[in-house]
């Protein structure tokens, strides 16, 4: 199982649990994904934790995958759909979403992480986007990232592909704390203390008052970077920046 699912009382574990490859999105994955926040929607978890096995959180989509795929197009458009259907049913849950992380989070790996509530980042969290390094356009939710950074930060981080560490994603707002590496698991479940004892109906009206407010039309966003990363990915500059990844080598884009 690439994903682990357990629930404790008020709290609902999600695990990415393919630590050795770097817990990569594959459409296995963002399968199991969905059916787990499924799972704690209907066990009427009142906090949800995402966190991960391994040194990353997780290395992003399977970009291996992509370039063995017949048709790239259509692997990525099911992918998007599958992973923007998780995106949309975390942050619709009746739950708030803690995200903990250490090591890298990247391209939907990052996308995850602020699909949460709060994310709760160790010293070792490092966050980059890189989806253009492929000729690809963001999805899972990247392009709600403008309202967590604001536009022009965020057009950093997806045009530019910066590798931010987590002191600095808790200076532009990504990252609600981050702790020593081996204090973070003792640390998050200390906030996850904290919201199962505090009163759920407040907690919920709150995140859906705020969320609401930043990003009325998320849906709308999910569906764009669906499309989009679809188109991208099947054109001659997704194929050229998957084939320069794997080869170790600079993409040459037309």
């Amino acid at each position: 199982m690439s994903i682990t699912y357990t629930l404790d009382g008020r709290v609902a574990r999600i695990r990415l649990a393919d630590g050795e490859r770097g817990n990569p999105l594959d459409q296995s994955t963002v399968d199991d994904l969905r059916l787990a926040v499924r799972r704690a929607r209907s066990d009427d978890a009142h906090v949800v934790v995402l966190s991960a096995e391994g040194r990353a959180f997780s290395f992003g989509g399977d970009v291996a995958a992509f370039a063995a795929a017949d048709d790239v197009g259509a692997l990525v458009d099911d992918l998007a759909e599958t992973l923007h259907r998780a995106v949309s049913d975390l942050h619709r849950l009746d739950a708030v979403v803690v995200a903990v992380v250490q090591g890298v989070a990247a391209g939907a790996g990052l996308a995850l992480a602020a699909a949460a509530d709060l994310v709760l980042a160790g010293t070792s969290a490092r966050f980059t986007l890189a989806y253009t390094k492929l000729g690809f356009s963001p999805d899972g939710g990247s392009s709600l990232l403008t309202a967590s950074l604001g536009l022009h930060r965020a057009l950093h981080l997806a045009l530019l592909n910066p590798v931010v560490t987590a002191e600095e994603a808790h200076r532009l707002g990504l990252v609600a704390q981050v702790h020593p590496d081996g204090e973070l698991e003792a640390a998050a479940e200390e906030v996850v203390r904290q919201l199962a004892a505090g009163s759920r109906a407040a907690q919920v009206a709150t995140k859906r008052l705020l969320r609401e407010t930043a990003i009325p039309a998320a849906e709308a966003a999910l569906r764009r970077e669906s499309v989009s990363i679809r188109d991208r990915a099947a054109g001659p500059d997704g194929r050229e920046g998957v084939a320069a990844f794997l080869g170790k080598r600079p993409p040459e884009f037309r």
